[in-house]
């Protein structure tokens, strides 16, 4: 089945764009930013807003039409977690009937990135979305460390309250800084001989499963995703090594 972006009717191939050029705000600024849309490959670009962000830098919103389609039938992602996800009662039952034991869950916002909102929509009680955050779990440990949480001194809490998965968040991702935190905390996991003793998952507005697992993290959360995504794929981890001891 191929697919194509619309607007006002199915098909007809609208899409709209917003960028930012280094140029001021004006007739030239807004041409520019026309021909830009029409150089992307857009047939009848059109510029419908404007406006100077600071001295010699304006924003532009456009709009474009492109006769690109993608057959959808093709496209297929990898998820951490299957269909099957457990709700916060299930997951406690399944914990306390399969592994008998509470699960230790540590989470921090590390690095100097200073946005807690990611990691607190999935470790405080309350949650986000009509969906309770992993504290609220009887069967579970949950630990919040809050931001800017050094990566050592992530691991060494870890170690301390013997925690059976780490959750990382990342939000600020101007540079890639988040790649670069992300990749320091695996090194430093494996040049401590750590890492196969934990499960170790990221998560942000940016990272998905894909990038999660190239930086060598057991699985990764982006957007849609929530505590009871997180709970199932760590309850399911550890039944799995519990099995195959």
């Amino acid at each position: 089945m191929i697919v194509r972006p619309y607007g006002d009717t199915l098909d007809d191939g609208a899409v709209q764009l917003s960028f930012t050029l280094p140029v001021p705000d004006g007739p030239r600024g807004r041409e520019a930013a026309r021909l830009f849309v029409e150089k992307l490959g857009f047939k009848h670009a059109e510029v419908v807003h404007s406006h100077a962000l600071s001295e010699g830098f304006s924003f532009y919103v456009a709009y474009g039409k492109t006769e690109i389609g993608i057959d959808f039938d093709t496209v297929h992602v990898e998820e951490a977690v299957g269909e099957k996800v457990y709700g916060m009662y299930e997951a406690c039952d399944v914990i306390k009937e399969k592994l008998g034991r509470k699960v230790v869950v540590v989470g921090a916002c590390t690095g100097f990135d200073a946005h807690t909102v990611g990691i607190d929509a999935i470790m405080n009680m309350k949650g986000y979305n009509h969906h309770y955050g992993l504290e609220r779990y009887h069967e579970i440990e949950a630990y919040n460390l809050g931001a800017q949480v050094p990566n050592e001194k992530l691991i060494e809490f870890a170690e301390k309250v013997k925690a059976d998965a780490i959750l990382i968040s990342q939000i600020v991702t101007q540079k890639d800084v988040h790649i670069q935190n992300m990749t320091e905390f695996i090194e430093l996991l494996q040049a401590k001989g750590l890492r196969e003793k934990f499960i170790v998952c990221a998560g942000g507005t940016r990272i998905g499963n894909k990038l999660a697992v190239e930086l060598g993290y057991d699985a990764g959360f982006g957007k849609g995703t929530y505590a009871d995504h997180v709970a199932t794929y760590i309850i399911d981890r550890l039944i799995e090594r519990k099995t195959a001891r």
